[in-house]
């Protein structure tokens, strides 16, 4: 592996915005909002004034803060005060509902929340709810009794703290499909680490213009439409609606990213829409896909239509960002591609003994970007963090040419009439149908006890039951078809927008 060199006392905020400040870049663009643009030197300012808030608030170096903001230019003044004064950042979604908001007051003990205002409601409920001393401070806009970025004096210098390397900067939580996500304390050191190699990798440029499909209290986004460009002086679009097809084509023909942060179920509805008739995808160099695995399918669908390459990959809150991936000229779809130089990925089985080429395991990576554990769950870290490694929830199979092939999860795979079922196969093979929109499978016990695939499907236009049913037979051995097509309107998302498989299973 090759390690990238980091000094003991390292702050994000100084190596990837000011640094810029540093290199004389401060007059070049760093935001592009629909309102205008913003300066690195601008959002250093930005910065320094949200970082004098949070000390006028109380907020000491260590301690955490809530962000619940939507994208835009407050997330990002907001996110690196917060890093400059040495504090922690707990990246929520602003959307979440009460008690979802609750948990993360709760767990996080936060000394201090930003929040937008038409959310300050929701958060003293959330923050009276779990009796916790949370104080405030309001974005976009006002609201009684807390005050916003100009109530207060944000005048002179703020100081960046020295903090060490391994101090945490950012809570993540695991994108896990089921249950109550795991909170990750990630270091300096990894966000610096990573940055660096993944750049490296994939190529970001200077001249890039990137944009994103998921917000960026998903650690997805804070790298690949954030960190990222931040670190080699490039410019980030922000916004903050939802990222709908109509939003996502009207915002790429204004703004013209290169690089299109993307997860393929909004790939499958961007293909699915009228616009994708006639829009104008040249300026994209390439688009990046994770968070799920990308099906072949849709892999080949955008590249005929628009002739941009999509660099599926993975990565995990533990791991912070994606650590193997396809990378622009050398894409092998139906993978994701190789491990990002400076990282150690391996198929190994249960005992932890490494598989053969072809043989599907569980997911082991090792390299200079491992979270600190689970937040207040020993047993789980245990189970995860081992030695230098993290072990994944992922299945995996790599090939001889060193490609990996993303075979599920280990909680979702079970065995179906004594054969490995791995739903992902089933809905790559349902997404072929033309009528298709979207679809999940799930394996659900029959009444004899028995775990049988499950599928659901958002329909495009009329089709049955048993029409999808024999379209798999006819693509599949016959025990991964569906003892059930359930058609739903729209599927249910988790917190960081996968599909809530535990979700599905009580609708059946």
């Amino acid at each position: 592996m090759s390690a990238v060199e980091l000094p003991t006392q390292l702050n994000i905020d100084e190596r990837f915005l000011g640094a810029r400040i540093a290199e004389g870049q401060g007059d070049r663009e760093a935001l592009r909002l629909d309102t205008g643009s913003l300066t690195y030197g601008e959002v250093d300012d930005l910065v320094r004034r949200y970082g004098n808030a949070f000390r006028s608030l109380g907020v000491l170096p260590e301690q955490r803060v809530l962000v619940a903001l939507r994208d835009g230019a407050d997330y990002v003044g907001a996110l690196f005060g917060i890093l400059r004064i040495g504090a922690v950042a707990v990246m929520v979604n602003p959307d979440l509902p009460l008690e979802q908001m609750r948990s993360m007051v709760e767990r996080s003990r936060a000394a201090s929340a930003v929040v937008h205002a038409d959310r300050v409601g929701l958060m003293e409920e959330a923050v009276a709810a779990a009796g916790w001393p949370t104080r405030l401070l309001v974005a976009g806009g006002e609201a009684e009794g807390h005050p916003a970025l100009g109530d207060l004096d944000t005048s002179g210098p703020c100081e960046r703290f020295p903090t060490h390397r391994d101090d945490p900067a950012i809570w993540l939580f695991s994108g896990g499909t089921t249950g109550l996500p795991k909170a990750v304390p990630q270091t300096h050191r990894s966000f610096a680490n990573t940055t660096a190699l993944y750049t490296a990798a994939v190529g970001y440029r200077p001249d890039d213009v990137t944009m994103a499909v998921p917000k960026l209290y998903f650690g997805y986004a804070t790298g690949a439409n954030l960190f990222f460009p931040f670190s080699v002086g490039a410019t980030s679009v922000l916004f903050p609606e939802r990222p709908t097809p109509d939003v996502l084509y009207d915002k790429i023909e204004r703004h013209r990213p290169t690089i299109l942060v993307h997860v393929p179920s909004a790939i499958n509805q961007m293909l699915g829409h009228p616009k994708a008739d006639t829009a104008d995808l040249s300026s994209l160099r390439f688009v990046t896909s994770a968070g799920e695995a990308l099906p072949e399918s849709l892999y080949h669908a955008w590249k005929d239509r628009f002739g941009v390459e999509i660099l599926d990959g993975l990565g995990t809150a533990e791991m912070w960002h994606i650590f193997v991936t396809n990378v622009p000229g050398d894409v092998r779809p139906g993978t994701l591609g190789k491990p990002v130089p400076g990282f150690d990925v391996r198929v190994r089985d249960d005992e932890g003994n490494d598989l053969p080429d072809g043989e599907v395991g569980r997911l082991w990576v090792r390299g200079d970007s491992r979270g600190l554990g689970y937040w207040q769950d020993l047993d789980a870290t245990a189970e995860a963090f081992r030695g230098e490694w993290v072990v994944t929830g992922d299945l995996v199979s790599r090939d001889p040419d060193g490609y990996f092939v993303h075979r599920g999860r280990a909680d979702d795979a079970v065995k179906v009439k004594g054969k490995w079922f791995r739903p992902q196969e089933l809905e790559s093979c349902l997404l072929e149908h033309p009528s298709v929109a979207e679809a999940a499978a799930v394996p659900i016990e029959d009444e004899a006890g028995l775990l049988r695939p499950v599928a659901f499907v958002v329909a495009k236009e009329d089709v049955t039951e048993a029409e999808l049913k024999q379209f798999v037979l006819e693509r599949l051995e016959p025990y991964k078809h569906p003892r059930r097509v359930v058609f739903v309107d729209s599927m249910p998302l988790t917190h960081l927008g996968k599909i809530d498989r535990g979700a599905l299973r009580r609708l059946v």
